[in-house]
């Protein structure tokens, strides 16, 4: 299958799950989930999702995720226009997180871009 396909079918699926991770009824996900990435492998059996949380723990959020992805993966076949929709294999983006710490380390040491502009 064509990398251009499969990155189709990965933002098809990034922008549906967007739409229905609100409507899932586990209380241990909050309700300001965002899907940072998914991957797809070629044979469109499992996807890989990336989210990240914003206010809530990351961990009971992936708990709830696992457990509805079932469901999950149902409402989604209803929305997408291919043969097999993927198993979906949540996981914790630790990439924001790790870009906030560097970000902080950057400030700490006055390498943060800003320029003081205390004379003007």
């Amino acid at each position: 299958m064509s990398a251009y396909r499969i990155d189709k079918v990965n933002e098809e699926i990034k922008k549906e799950l967007s739409l229905i991770i609100p409507r899932l009824k586990d209380p241990r996900i909050p309700e300001f989930v965002t899907i940072t990435e998914v991957k797809t492998t070629p044979d469109l059996k499992t996807a890989k999702v990336y989210f990240t949380v914003m206010d809530g723990d990351e961990q009971q959020s992936l708990e709830g995720l696992r457990s509805s992805a079932g469901f999950a993966r149902g409402l989604l076949s209803k929305s997408l226009k291919i043969r097999y929709t993927p198993e979906l294999i949540f996981e914790i983006d630790g990439s924001v997180k790790y870009g906030m710490f560097i970000d902080r380390k950057l400030k700490e040491l006055g390498l943060d871009g800003q320029e003081d502009n205390a004379d003007e």
